[in-house]
């Protein structure tokens, strides 16, 4: 900002002949503020710049005289201030202004502007970049700007002359180049200097703007021995040149064995062309085959890998829905006890009721005799009678949670059957039968009947089974309460009273003869069963399955 002498201070040091004058140069004064914009001007480049294709071009633009910059709007534009080049700040919202063409390209060097000074790169001169530029300065007290002109230019490539064969007593020759800008010129020339008429002229632009070019031209015996093809850029003033020497023995002559060399000659490289274009297209045909294999191996592993994810998703909802039912069912823990008066003479009770065994070997593993398979021991769902105890409790309606350890016990069953269920005779150990009961087979084989068998697969073996009966709801669900996952559930209506059921099954003579324990259980938790150890869950064995699976 300029300095002028209009303070208090000044105008006491200035003595006026009178007021009128006085007023007077008040009113001409400059406010403070102010900068008379005649002052400072916009310096950009040249007023035409010239730019090669691919490369980057520098904007430089200053103020005269240099000025602090840092707070002010300088804007880059092309042709018109909407059409944006690049915006000082620079802030999220540049990509919403600056024109499409420009994205990505731009880079601003302001190391100089606290001196009014700044550069934008652009990067990649494409030919659509030509055209008229500017660099606006703006503020609260100065506007400016300065415009120029940008011209591109490519330098095209090289010439290359091939020979494209014999044709009207002569060879056919064609010269060609890509990546000319603006559109070139193109001349056949002698060896003397002389324009030789072109047989085929083709310039063609492409998507970036840039021209490529094939010419041809019919050379004769005797006429030249030296032929040259040259490409001139009038914007560069630049010509590119490529000059072919060709000797008599390879033009058409009337000597015999001058026409077949110059034919065997030409069908060779015609065979040595045509042997190079189908090993690239076998070799270009086995490359798309193995990139369509791969991309369809990993589609194929993109799909499993997705119905996996899925699968564990649906498995790990599962589980929690799971869990968050066994915790709530465990809100309505019964204490229950076993009664003796209902036990098979086989079994023996405990003293306090909570837990039973067996007191002789198991032996319906194997072979059963002919009276037992005439009584229906082959029927997995059959028995002739019933080695149970039930509950004292009676369960007449409402919600009731109980839980039976069973160890590492080879074969049980637990449940909950009808009060008045018959429990000698024929009888199927089913819904249909007044059963509702959960059973290990042989150590690893989990199962229930409803009515048919239903085998399970716990993720993780059961030391402790929780039960939940909600009689209203005709729903009776199996828990494993080692991890509090769910196992099954019975969906049925219960014609009256159930009792919890527990059946040991009598010894199986595996090594671990651990009774079935009724567990005192409650919402905050669980007791311990008989000598479970932490680990203990994790382990389960699998004796060899029985050669009678189906006998019970």
């Amino acid at each position: 900002m300029a300095d002028f002498p209009g303070s208090l201070e000044f105008l006491k040091r200035v003595l006026l002949p009178s007021s009128a004058f006085f007023l007077t140069y008040l009113l001409f004064l400059p406010q403070p503020g102010q900068v008379n914009s005649e002052e400072v001007k916009v310096v950009g480049p040249e007023e035409t710049m010239l730019a090669l294709v691919g490369e980057e071009v520098e904007f430089p633009c200053h103020l005269s005289p240099y000025r602090d910059a840092e707070h002010m709007e300088i804007l880059w534009f092309r042709g018109a201030a909407s059409d944006v080049v690049h915006l000082y700040p620079e802030g999220p919202g540049l990509g919403a202004q600056q024109t499409t063409q420009f994205h990505n390209r731009t880079r601003l060097v302001t190391d100089g502007i606290a001196d009014g000074s700044v550069s934008l790169h652009l990067r990649g001169v494409l030919p659509a970049d030509e055209g008229a530029y500017g660099c606006r300065f703006l503020s609260s007290d100065f506007s400016g700007e300065a415009v120029w002109e940008l011209e591109v230019a490519g330098p095209g490539s090289d010439p290359r002359i091939s020979l494209e064969g014999f044709k009207e007593g002569g060879i056919h020759l064609k010269c060609s180049s890509s990546g000319w800008y603006p559109k070139p010129k193109v001349q056949w020339s002698g060896p003397q200097g002389q324009c030789l008429p072109p047989e085929s002229e083709a310039i063609i632009q492409d998507a970036q703007g840039l021209f490529s070019l094939e010419t041809s031209v019919v050379v004769r015996k005797g006429a030249h021995r030296s032929v040259s093809c040259s490409i001139y850029n009038p914007l560069l003033v630049q010509k590119k040149e490529l000059v072919l020497q060709i000797a008599d023995m390879f033009l058409p002559g009337t000597s015999p064995w001058k026409r077949a060399f110059l034919g065997t000659l030409v069908a060779l490289l015609l065979l040595l062309v045509l042997l190079a274009m189908l090993a690239l297209r076998y070799f270009r045909k086995q490359r798309q085959s193995q990139a369509k294999a791969k991309k369809q191996a990993d589609k194929e592993r993109g799909k499993l890998t997705a119905q996996l994810e899925k699968l564990r998703t649906e498995l790990d909802w599962r589980r929690a829905e799971g869990q968050a039912e066994w915790r709530m069912a465990r809100q309505y823990a019964v204490d229950i006890t076993l009664d003796p008066a209902t036990a098979h003479p086989s079994l023996e009770v405990s003293e306090d009721g909570k837990s039973v065994s067996s007191s002789r070997v198991d032996t319906a593993g194997g072979t059963p005799s002919p009276a037992a398979a005439a009584a229906g021991a082959g029927d997995p769902g059959r028995f002739t009678e019933q080695t149970c105890v039930l509950s004292r409790e009676r369960f007449p309606a409402g919600r009731h949670y109980w839980e039976v350890h069973v160890g590492a016990r080879g074969r049980w069953f637990l449940g909950a059957c009808l009060e008045g269920v018959a429990r000698r005779g024929p009888a199927r150990l089913s819904p249909a039968g007044g059963y509702w009961v959960m059973g290990l087979w042989n150590g690893c084989e989990y199962f229930v009947l409803d009515p048919h068998r239903v085998a399970l697969a716990p993720r993780l073996p059961p030391r402790r089974v929780g039960v939940f009966l909600d009689h209203e709801a005709g729903r009776l669900s199996f828990f494993n309460a080692s991890d509090g996952s769910h196992l099954f559930t019975f969906h049925h209506t219960f014609p009256g009273p159930l009792r919890a059921y527990v059946r040991p099954r009598a010894h199986d003579g595996s090594r671990h003869p651990d009774p079935l324990t009724l567990v005192s259980s409650g919402p905050a938790g669980a007791a311990r069963g008989p000598q479970e150890e932490d680990g203990d869950a994790w382990v389960q064995p699998c004796e060899p399955p029985d050669p009678s699976p189906g006998l019970w």
